[in-house]
């Protein structure tokens, strides 16, 4: 089996019927390649999330567009296409990485910034949601901190109190998001953020 196969499958004949598939079937072919032979865990074998960004998925059907040309013919270079994809692989692979990078220096920055400023470090629990920007429930943060009713009542107060937090909605509809207290942390993070490495600058792709 070619090393990359989807190259082979993008410029095999194809009935018209089944055109707006080539891309597909190749993506899986070559995931279902880099799986079966464990050239790289399961996270960075496919470029799909990649690909479903706007801009992304533009740019993919317009090289993939190049190279297929209006119909099939042996002659036509693929090596755009197979950039394309190397480069996409790359910067998934890169996403994958950050996203762990990302959590372990939050999680750091958060437990230092509340044991600063007095708080258990248990707290960073209750926090690290709310950095992503994702809701903070109290009864979750109860479950992750292993805490009792009681006490994540209390953490939570405090931290509401400190504007860590700041509370919204009513009764059992309330959550959390971050609050003012937060954001310093959250530009140190982001500021500490390395761009990406691209080794196919020379690809037509959007970052």
């Amino acid at each position: 089996m070619s090393r990359w196969p989807a190259a082979d499958v993008t410029v095999a004949p194809q009935p018209k019927v089944l055109k707006a598939t080539n891309g597909r079937m190749s993506r899986a072919l070559s995931t279902l390649v880099f799986s079966r032979e464990a050239l790289m865990p399961p996270e960075f074998s496919s470029i799909e999330e990649w690909l479903g960004r706007g801009q992304n998925t533009y740019a993919y059907y317009q090289v993939l567009e190049e190279v297929g040309g209006p119909r099939w013919s042996p002659q036509r270079d693929t090596h755009p296409w197979i950039r394309f994809c190397l480069r996409a692989h790359h910067i998934q692979a890169q996403q994958a990485r950050r996203r762990i990078d990302l959590l372990d220096r939050a999680w750091i920055a958060l437990s230092e910034a509340v044991t600063g400023a007095g708080l258990d470090e248990r707290t960073a629990f209750a926090l690290l949601p709310a950095f992503w920007g994702s809701r903070v429930r109290r009864t979750i943060y109860q479950q992750d901190a292993e805490l009792s009713v009681q006490q994540s009542i209390r953490d939570i107060r405090e931290l509401c109190r400190l504007r860590w937090l700041a509370p919204q909605g009513e009764a059992r509809g309330r959550y959390y998001t971050a609050g003012p207290a937060m954001q310093p942390v959250m530009d140190a993070v982001k500021r500490s953020t390395q761009p990406f490495d691209d080794p196919y600058r020379d690809a037509r792709v959007p970052s």
